[in-house]
């Protein structure tokens, strides 16, 4: 049995739907849950979401519709992305970051299609869960949030939803089943295809405009 730390945004629809799933994994004792600014990792490692780039956005929330239609899991698209997720996350550290909590709000957003700035929908659910919004704003939440993303970056999580297990990273929902595979003892992790991969060199490299 297995401890996983779970990385996540609320602003990811991916991290959403794995939401739903990963009570179904097999092997796992239990399951620290990290909120982390998704935006912080993209800034760490000079990178964009995926909303952030016009094709890849529209791809995104189609498969993700694909996604939630082949697992059952029911989704409702927002009334604008990105959306700033500070208050949910804040909100998840405030209440430990249970995983009843963790569930609900992703429901919040990507079930019920909310988001913070709707103000009668975000008191609803301050009221729901008996917060107040000074509970947001204490210093120790901030800091959490930021823990996270520190323990997040020294761990090599670049997206999410990350799950780290042994100190390995699965990224994304569609790694759910190589997941399961660490978990269940697979040993394809032992063989020499997956050191090959981790070792493969470093070829010609994109130029990147402005510098050297």
């Amino acid at each position: 049995m297995k401890q996983l730390d779970w990385y996540f945004d609320f602003i990811s629809p991916f991290a959403y739907l794995q939401s739903e799933l990963l009570h179904r994994l097999d092997g796992v004792q239990s399951i620290q849950y990290r909120p982390i600014l998704f935006a912080g990792l993209l800034n760490h490692w000079d990178n964009k979401g995926p909303a952030e780039i016009a094709p890849k956005r529209q791809w995104t929330f189609e498969h993700c519709a694909w996604l939630a239609h082949k697992h059952g899991i029911p989704l409702r698209m927002l009334p604008e992305h990105p959306f700033n997720p500070l208050p949910l996350l804040r909100l998840c550290l405030a209440l430990d970051c249970s995983e009843a909590v963790v569930r609900r709000l992703f429901r919040f957003v990507w079930r019920d299609g909310h988001i913070p700035t709707q103000a009668e929908h975000w008191q609803a659910l301050l009221d729901e869960l008996q917060v107040t919004p000074a509970m947001l704003d204490a210093q120790a939440v901030k800091d959490a949030l930021r823990r996270n993303g520190e323990l997040a970056i020294a761990a090599g999580v670049f997206g999410v939803p990350t799950s780290v297990v042994d100190g390995r990273c699965f990224w994304g929902l569609d790694s759910t089943d190589m997941l399961q595979a660490y978990l269940n003892g697979d040993g394809f992790f032992e063989t020499g295809a997956l050191q090959a991969a981790k070792d493969m060199p470093y070829g010609m490299q994109r130029k990147i405009p402005g510098k050297i």
